[in-house]
């Protein structure tokens, strides 16, 4: 395969929705150079926590609602990765994703000269359905959501790290908004709404579409009708949500639906949910690359600061892009195509681990976290931001 075709192909794998105003699959934001060629499959780095990792699907069916994406079909299907301390490293470990999975998309994606099952032999940390390791009650949830044509898979180097770190993670595929969800039936449902992502509203509906998703899995997760046979772990009052691109604005938009989100995590995504004059208050983090510097070209940021009246912080990479905050720059790497931003795979995964998890650990453990109050000279390549001085440093 030839540097042209990877860096064409990846321009696509690599661009997901919403790091500014435009259509969720722009591609501005992340092209790619030519680079070596493929390296095979990546690994995911291990967690830092103290806790093995166990992991578990689930096939939810909300029946309440008809799937916003597909007319005709009368009930919201969802499939979520559960990741939760474990008892023991017992068992196989976790497919990344299927190869049928990895084939779709690569394949949506316009990906070619790799094997289309590379992404499939990713290697992970975790183990399937290993025995969770809590008292009842003990463990704070987080909910994770990707950008748009991304599976939650492309978030398991964070939920690794969170759930080694005492947290319950549970990731969503959005049902139709990627390239490939596989039910327990063997159904392969497809991208129905990557065509439909410059229509007038899509933005305003695929978070409207996020938050009800994420509401029907906390009710699923919780209470007396739980599917999860470790639900009785979770604590109730301590649940929180992070997204990237789409998913960061699915977290505003979930955050105003369910009061039961006590904070929240945009990752590089361009809001939506317009927050109402009184205000959120309940603690928020937004973290991104360049593009969203206080007072730059997506004005979401600026607008919604004012509105969160609660604990916030601005955090900002400039050596980043919008893919930065997943695991697909490593998957970048496998491919054989660098990124446009300046850091690298390992830094970029390292940096957004230890921010998102300081912020959960303040704000669902009580944690005191001084990486979160100023610059960090661990940790250089951080802008924390004044948006009032339209200043980072």
């Amino acid at each position: 395969m030839t540097s042209r075709t990877m860096a064409a192909g990846l321009a696509l794998l690599l661009a997901a929705a919403c790091s500014a105003p435009t259509p969720p699959r722009s591609v501005a934001a992340a092209l790619p150079r030519p680079s070596a060629k493929p390296a095979g499959p990546a690994t995911l780095p291990a967690p830092t926590g103290t806790h093995p990792v166990g992991t578990t699907a689930l096939y939810l069916k909300d029946t309440s609602r008809p799937d916003p994406w597909m007319p005709g079909v009368k009930a919201r299907e969802l499939m979520v990765t559960l990741w939760y301390p474990a008892r023991a490293r017992e068992g196989r470990r976790a497919r990344y994703m299927s190869p049928e999975e990895s084939e779709l998309t690569l394949k949506g994606k316009r990906v070619t000269g790799a094997p289309y099952d590379l992404l499939s032999r990713t290697r992970t940390n975790a183990f399937t359905d290993a025995g969770p390791a809590a008292r009842e009650g003990r463990l704070p949830l987080v909910v994770l959501s990707p950008g748009f044509t991304m599976p939650r898979s492309t978030l398991t180097a964070l939920a690794e790290e969170l759930a080694g770190g005492g947290y319950v993670v549970a990731g969503i595929d959005h049902t139709y908004e990627n390239y490939a969800t596989t039910f327990p039936d063997g159904r392969i449902a497809e991208c129905a709404a990557c065509d439909r992502d410059s229509d007038p509203g899509f933005g305003a509906k695929a978070a409207g579409v996020r938050a009800a998703d994420v509401s029907f899995v906390l009710d699923q997760l919780t209470g007396s009708r739980a599917q999860w046979a470790g639900s009785s772990l979770i604590d109730p009052s301590k649940i929180a949500m992070a997204g990237q691109s789409i998913g960061g604005a699915g977290a505003v938009a979930a955050m105003l639906k369910d009061p039961r989100i006590r904070a929240g995590i945009d990752m590089d995504g361009t809001t939506y949910a317009p927050i109402p004059k009184r205000g959120l208050s309940r603690p928020f983090l937004f973290m991104g690359s360049a593009g969203h510097r206080p007072g730059g070209r997506d004005g979401s940021w600026d607008r919604d600061w004012r509105l969160l009246t609660g604990w916030k912080r601005w955090l900002v990479l400039p050596g980043a892009e919008h893919q930065s905050f997943t695991d697909v720059p490593l998957l970048a790497d496998a491919l054989g195509v660098g990124l446009r931003g300046d850091l690298s795979a390992a830094r970029s995964i390292e940096i957004t681990r230890a921010y998102v998890r300081a912020f959960f650990d303040l704000h669902l453990k009580a944690r005191r976290q001084p990486l979160l109050d100023e610059p960090s000279s661990r940790y250089p390549e951080v802008e924390l931001c004044a948006p009032d001085k339209k200043i980072c440093e």
